[in-house]
């Protein structure tokens, strides 16, 4: 149908988050550092977005768009409930580029993380960062061993992490359903090269093929030294 929607100019947008924070539907959601509106049924079009954004990169467009579904706004919310380690619910958690730095050489180094929780255990298996993600699938040691992790893997990426030792656990089931329920683009599995990190890359392959979704996928194996392992 064509109706009034916002839409979000990038090349305008701070990244505050402001936007993301405002829109109580859940529609909008930062990836990359940036607002986007993740899903077209979440915006009511009624535009109480606009009135906070700084830089006035959100407006109004008529276009073909789904329409406001407030029944899967209500089912989604429901969702956002406490989870297991005592967060907050966060499905439509949006983090800000610099929210979280880190340190390298002596400078501070913005964090590329998108969104929270990031453990499989923890993450719901429908929200909406997960609309049109590349999804990341790393193995917690991942992180510590390659220096330049943010900046190569998880920029750009939803990420999930895990150690399928430690949690003892198949995350096969929980990733099936992440990416049966959502419209994940492309899926990069990272893991150490030590033979335990191989169960969270058998779990991806299971996953992709019992959803039944035909996904450009990869790994990347990191050396014990903090290198890839060609």
């Amino acid at each position: 149908m064509i109706r009034q929607i916002i839409k979000i100019d990038e090349e305008k947008c701070n990244g505050c988050g402001l936007c993301a924070e405002t829109c109580h539907e859940g529609a909008i959601g930062m990836v990359g550092g940036k607002a986007r509106l993740l899903r077209d049924d979440y915006c009511d079009g009624l535009g109480n977005c606009l009135p906070v954004c700084p830089t006035g990169a959100i407006s109004f467009e008529e276009r073909e768009a789904a329409a406001f579904d407030e029944e899967a706004v209500k089912n989604a919310k429901k969702a956002e409930e406490p989870l297991p380690c005592g967060c907050p619910g966060t499905q439509s958690r949006a983090i800000k580029r610099d929210e979280q730095p880190s340190v390298q050489g002596g400078f501070r180094a913005p964090s590329r993380l998108s969104q929270w929780p990031v453990q499989i255990k923890l993450v719901p298996v429908k929200a909406p960062y997960f609309e049109g993600a590349n999804l990341l699938v790393a193995a917690d040691c991942t992180a510590y061993a390659y220096g330049n992790f943010h900046e190569d893997f998880i920029k750009n990426k939803v990420t999930v992490i895990g150690c399928p030792k430690l949690d003892d656990v198949d995350y096969t089931d929980k990733l099936t359903e992440i990416i049966r329920l959502n419209d994940i683009k492309s899926v990069t599995v990272v893991r150490m090269e030590v033979p335990c990190c191989g169960g969270i890359e058998h779990a991806v392959k299971q996953a992709l093929m019992a959803s039944g979704k035909f996904i450009p996928w990869q790994v990347v194996v990191i050396g014990t030294d903090g290198m890839r392992v060609e």
